[in-house]
């Protein structure tokens, strides 16, 4: 199929309206290691009247980055012009002129995310027009963008698989079934929390390697050698832990220590077992270059352990890459009879991060629905790292008023979580925008303005643009609706 749309669009001599080509890269930046990602999606037009609505049907990865070690000027501050350097180095490289490139993702990670000029270098490389998504990911989101990048969310359509994506600072899990990400859960273990230069001498200490070494018997020392022993030992008492983790029985107090985020409650019998990140290149066998870190050490330790955990392990599609692959975009016009504006100076607003609460058919109450979005919310990092959001709902009930109330109370329940962001926005599955709007604001007093569009399908990882009133209808505006697209 994908050879005869390419063979289609190549063989159109003018302008084909229900075929677009489109040059992506996605950009990772680390806490451990920083590389870029270039694609050509081949997206067509969807549905049987003209509509602006593209699916993508095929990416295909033209180039891939060296890897970089994130380089750093102290211990709190990344080096943006040796960044910079590293970026307009790659865009060379792969032969693309910046100004070329459609669509894109600067997603920074892991430690990084701690690191005090984050922000300022996400934003930095995403200023480009409007058309990068960009995002900080706390160890949640990473949880969630990796288990897709890894082919985890995809491959779990029938049955259950714990990906593991141990990085430089942290691993993360998320428990994957049916297609949904479940739980996620990060931990204070990674394979560069310990460094060493080229002579054996260390040159990075981060404050959970100095507690692993302390637990395995080692003293570490910024310039002083470590011995092949010592690297063995550490490794061996971080698996210890990472072992523990995954397991989610209970935990040693060491373990507890080293926790970014609760544990959650799951079963995993019949489960597959994927792992991605930097150290799954080693597991896998896909990598045996040393970058001066315990990541081989790591990875063998784990190969050994594996095994007790009853898991059938799987090669992931991604290892190191699965954090950030690259974006898509299409446009969908909102139907021009129930969209809500409480003002009609709301727009536009640009690069909104797309957040889907679970509702259940069964789910009756506003406090369900409360709880659900919280949920949601965690799941993304945004209670400790909040930004602008559009809550997408695909709402399960009949139109009736005391149903729609149901649901306007339980955003009304949430309103904390949306203190920083004026207007609060609503993308709904169904044809109720300007309903739900006008009970928020009228019935409900909402002191926030709303904007409310419907007839939208969007989910997670989807990050959207809301453009001004058409022109020729009052009532009617353009989404643009950016996705993080993997294989």
């Amino acid at each position: 199929m994908h050879d005869e749309i390419e063979e289609e669009l190549a063989s159109q001599e003018t302008f084909n309206p229900d075929f677009k080509e489109l040059v992506s890269v996605g950009i990772d930046i680390g806490s451990s290691t920083s590389h870029l990602m270039f694609s050509r999606l081949l997206l067509e037009r969807r549905g049987l009247e003209l509509s602006s609505h593209f699916e993508v049907v095929k990416r295909e990865a033209f180039f891939r980055s060296p890897v970089l070690l994130t380089p750093y000027q102290d211990k709190d501050t990344i080096d943006t012009e040796a960044l910079g350097e590293f970026i307009t180095r790659s865009y060379n490289d792969a032969g693309v002129d910046p100004h070329h490139v459609d669509t894109g993702a600067v997603i920074c990670t892991g430690e990084a995310v701690k690191k005090k000029n984050a922000e300022a270098i996400v934003r930095l490389f995403a200023d480009q027009g409007g058309k990068f998504v960009c995002a900080t990911a706390g160890p949640n989101l990473e949880a969630v963008l990796a288990a897709h990048g890894s082919g985890a969310v995809a491959s779990s359509r029938n049955g259950t698989i714990l990906n593991v994506d141990i990085g430089g600072g942290t691993t993360k899990l998320a428990i994957v079934k049916n297609g949904a990400i479940l739980e996620t859960a990060c931990i204070n273990v990674g394979a560069r929390l310990v460094s060493w230069d080229s002579e054996g001498k260390v040159n990075r200490i981060e404050e959970s390697g100095a507690k692993i070494a302390s637990w395995a018997g080692v003293s570490l020392e910024l310039g002083k050698p470590l011995s092949q022993a010592d690297k063995i030992a550490i490794a061996e008492t971080m698996a210890e832990v990472l072992l523990e983790f995954l397991e989610c029985k209970a935990l040693s107090s060491r373990a507890k220590e080293l926790l970014v985020t609760p544990l959650p409650e799951y079963t995993l019998d019949g489960a597959q077992l994927y792992f991605s990140g930097g150290v799954s290149e080693y597991i896998y066998g896909r990598e045996t270059q040393e970058y001066g870190d315990l990541g081989p050490l790591l990875a063998q330790t784990l190969q050994q352990r594996i095994p007790a955990l009853g898991l059938a392990l799987t090669e992931s599609v991604e290892g190191l890459r699965a954090t950030v692959i690259g974006a898509s975009q299409y446009t969908i016009q909102v139907s021009s009879s129930t969209i809500f504006l409480s003002q009609k100076n709301l727009l536009p607003i640009r690069d909104l991060l797309v957040v889907t609460p679970w509702l259940d058919e069964k789910e009756t109450d506003a406090d369900g629905v409360a709880k659900a979005i919280e949920s949601a919310f965690r799941r993304f990092d945004l209670i400790e790292h909040p930004r602008p959001v559009a809550l997408s709902i695909r709402y399960p009930w009949e139109n009736s008023y005391q149903a729609l109330s149901t649901l306007a109370m339980g955003v009304l329940q949430t309103k904390e979580l949306w203190q920083h962001q004026n207007p609060l926005v609503l993308v709904l599955d169904a044809d109720i925008g300007k309903l739900v709007g006008a009970i928020l604001k009228e019935d409900l007093n909402l002191e926030q303005e709303v904007v409310a569009i419907d007839e939208i399908i969007v989910g997670d990882l989807d990050f959207i643009d809301i453009g001004e009133e058409l022109s020729h209808s009052q009532e009617a505006v353009p989404v643009v609706v950016k996705s993080l697209i993997f294989k």
